[in-house]
């Protein structure tokens, strides 16, 4: 039986600034003794769960991922026509469950400190909960300590996918954590690379030519290109229970997430690169055995004149030597019971014998 599905993936992005530093200039990483681009995981997280196909497939089991809360809570409380400073206590007291609430006088009163991730079940829940402090009144629950209160409202499985996917962390309510089905890795080149600069200048339209000739406008941003690799795994037993134990809903997830995962990119300076690529290799193993990166084979950079087919041979080998796939199999023992890979490289006939479709992919990984 499926516990583990593994993904692998080569990306080619053009010159592209996709995920920034501090200093916005494109991420990087040390390895193999060697800078690489990299692209975090948060980032790519984020890319598949806002994709169009992501929300598509998963429509109506999404969370929020937000600190304003509050802001509907209070909106719902005001529209039925409580007056604004009850709408705010009774708002405090539910947004709270989820984190402590703002208190600075220089902050929206109702927003929590923290990020929550809050499942479409738990919303509806608030909203109930803010209607019978409205109802029973206040002090009807002032008695109540936080875990009460927090019982009838927060859940630890529902049918919210992504959190489900990605889990959350509750610092007040650590029960109601969700341990994360779906890891991601940072994603970095194959290849050694050097980040460069791009001086640019904007002009301004209206100046005249008796005007210095002078831009309007100048600036410098950093840019990179490359072959990435991106890993993931996911947890199908721990996605079903997340899930409440529905494997209708874990399939669809595991469909939505392969797919994003292939198709869906960060949005960081797309209008200045239009860096949107799909995956030129997708490999993806299901087995009960422990998950493992292939990261390894890329440790000594790739090199030549075609840096794709070098890091497609680097994990598959070639007529001469078996790549780090088979090395590792011949090591531990088979590390999955099967695998089906999507290949659209330059240069090599794509053959239906032998390489799968997306779709094709997407339904052998959520297969049981």
């Amino acid at each position: 039986m499926t516990k583990f599905i593994q993904l692998h993936a080569l990306t080619v992005y053009a010159p592209s600034n996709l995920n920034r530093d501090d200093t916005g200039r494109p991420k990087t990483a040390k390895f193999g003794g060697a800078e690489r681009l990299r692209i975090s995981s948060q980032a790519l997280k984020r890319a598949i769960r806002t994709s169009a196909n992501f929300r598509e497939r998963l429509a109506g089991n999404l969370g929020e991922r937000t600190q304003r809360l509050g802001e509907v809570i209070s909106a719902h409380l005001r529209k039925s026509g409580v007056d604004d400073a009850k709408a705010l206590e009774i708002t405090r007291i539910v947004a709270g469950i989820f984190g402590k609430i703002e208190d600075a006088k220089d902050k929206p009163q109702t927003n929590i400190k923290q990020l929550a991730f809050i499942s479409p079940e738990e919303k509806v829940a608030a909203f109930e909960l803010a209607d019978r402090l409205v109802k029973d009144g206040i002090d009807a629950f002032k008695d109540k300590k936080q875990a009460e209160l927090a019982a009838g409202l927060l859940r630890r499985a529902d049918t919210a996918a992504d959190i489900a996917m990605f889990g959350r962390m509750l610092a007040d309510n650590p029960d109601y954590n969700r341990e994360a089905a779906v890891q991601v890795a940072h994603a970095i080149t194959t290849h050694k690379v050097v980040v460069e600069d791009d001086f640019y200048t904007a002009v301004d339209d209206l100046k005249t030519s008796a005007e210095d000739a002078g831009a309007g406008f100048i600036g410098e941003l950093g840019f990179g290109s490359g072959v990435f690799y991106l890993y993931a795994s996911i947890d199908r037993d721990l996605l079903l229970k997340n899930l409440g134990g529905d494997p209708a809903l874990a399939r669809k997830a595991i469909e939505a997430f392969v797919e994003g995962f292939a198709k869906a990119r960060p949005s960081g300076k797309q209008n200045s690169f239009a860096a949107h690529a799909l995956a030129n290799y997708l490999r993806v193993e299901k087995g009960s055995q422990q998950p493992r990166s292939l990261a390894a084979a890329f440790f000594k950079p790739v090199w030549g004149d075609d840096l794709l087919a070098k890091s497609v041979e680097a994990l598959e080998g070639d007529d001469r030597k078996g790549g780090l796939i088979a090395q590792m199999n011949g090591v531990y023992g088979a590390l999955f019971d099967d695998a089906r890979t999507l290949r659209a490289i330059p240069g090599r006939p794509w053959d239906p014998g032998h390489d799968s479709t997306l779709e094709q992919i997407v339904a052998f990984a959520a297969s049981e």
